[in-house]
């Protein structure tokens, strides 16, 4: 018998050391309730997420518990109550959020709260968050917006010389028609 129970406690460390690895490798995570969602849903969701480089791992609380302990990762104890998933995000976190909330809107899936750059964040922060535009969004906006005297620029002296030309031609016409 203790043979039996040692071979048990094994493979629960070795479970607990997958989830921290998972974790680990995550640079934010998302807490769900996924309670009546069908595996066609789930795996929709799935595929949703794998595009912004993030998983959805149903995982057992509380090895999930012991992993965020150990790791010392802040967490909240309703986080990891009743069926849970873990999002796990490696890109942008916001983009996850809103096809989190998106898929909350068509599914039975409720958004918990998350740890967000090491930061706990509840079910109203994630919204919020999911409302910001992304990190690829703010970038092109920046861009645009270096840009865009340039591109005033080019268009004025674009302008003037277009002007130019239409007075030229114009003139060359009346002496065409003199």
């Amino acid at each position: 018998m203790g043979e039996k129970t040692q071979k048990i406690n094994q493979l629960k460390t070795d479970r607990v050391k997958e989830i921290k690895d998972f974790i680990s490798g995550a640079k934010d995570i998302v807490f769900a309730d996924y309670r009546g969602m069908t595996v066609t849903q789930l795996t929709d969701l799935r595929v949703k997420l794998h595009d912004e480089e993030s998983t959805f791992k149903v995982i057992k609380n509380n090895y999930s518990k012991i992993a965020f302990q150990e790791l010392e990762l802040p967490i909240e104890d309703e986080f990891l109550i009743g069926p849970t998933a873990l999002t796990l995000i490696n890109k942008d976190a916001g983009p996850v959020a809103k096809i989190l909330l998106n898929c909350a809107r068509e599914m039975p899936l409720s958004v918990k709260g998350g740890i967000i750059d090491g930061k706990v964040f509840n079910k109203d922060e994630i919204i919020a968050l999911s409302s910001l535009p992304g990190r690829d969004e703010l970038y092109a906006k920046l861009v645009g917006s270096l840009n865009a005297p340039a591109t005033n620029m080019v268009l004025v002296l674009n302008a003037v010389a277009t002007k130019l030309v239409r007075t030229l031609q114009a003139l060359l016409e009346k002496k065409k028609n003199e």
